[in-house]
């Protein structure tokens, strides 16, 4: 069975703008092969608006066109589900979506560095009676390298 896991929106930021960090590591083991994205709509979207925000853009000279790049390579690689929205266990409803795209997807793990979703233990918990586990980019590569 394969590893499927949803990467919430500021790992994908990060992994974009530090080639080097834990993050991009992350990207790179999808990109070879070595786990499932799961996504929705709403996180691309969430993805684009937060890469094309003019300071973001220009403290990391981002051209339009490696945007596009990243999103397009995205969408066409990760599996996408369509969350209907009804879900409410955060105190952030960005996360909400998150969380349920993680479960509509079945992912087995959310893989985030959002402290509120991997430091609340009640939500934590809930997302692992949802067979999710809720980690770390480190974490999460620690899984995949002991899953080789």
């Amino acid at each position: 069975m394969s590893v499927v896991a949803l990467i919430d929106t500021n790992v994908w930021v990060s992994a974009l703008l530090n080639p080097n960090g834990h993050p991009a590591q992350l990207i790179e083991a999808w990109r070879t092969g070595r786990f499932n994205v799961i996504t929705s709509l709403a996180l691309l979207d969430e993805l684009a608006d937060v890469l094309s925000r003019p300071r973001i853009r220009r403290k990391y000279q981002l051209a339009p066109e490696t945007i596009a790049a990243y999103l397009l390579l995205i969408s066409e690689r990760a599996a996408q589900v369509d969350p209907p929205g009804q879900l409410q266990l955060c105190r952030d409803p960005d996360d909400d979506v998150v969380l349920e795209t993680a479960i509509l997807g079945k992912a087995g793990y959310l893989v985030s560095r959002d402290d509120d979703l991997k430091g609340d233990t009640d939500l934590v918990e809930q997302m692992r009676r949802q067979g999710i586990e809720v980690l770390s980019v480190r974490r999460f590569l620690a899984v995949l390298d002991a899953a080789t």
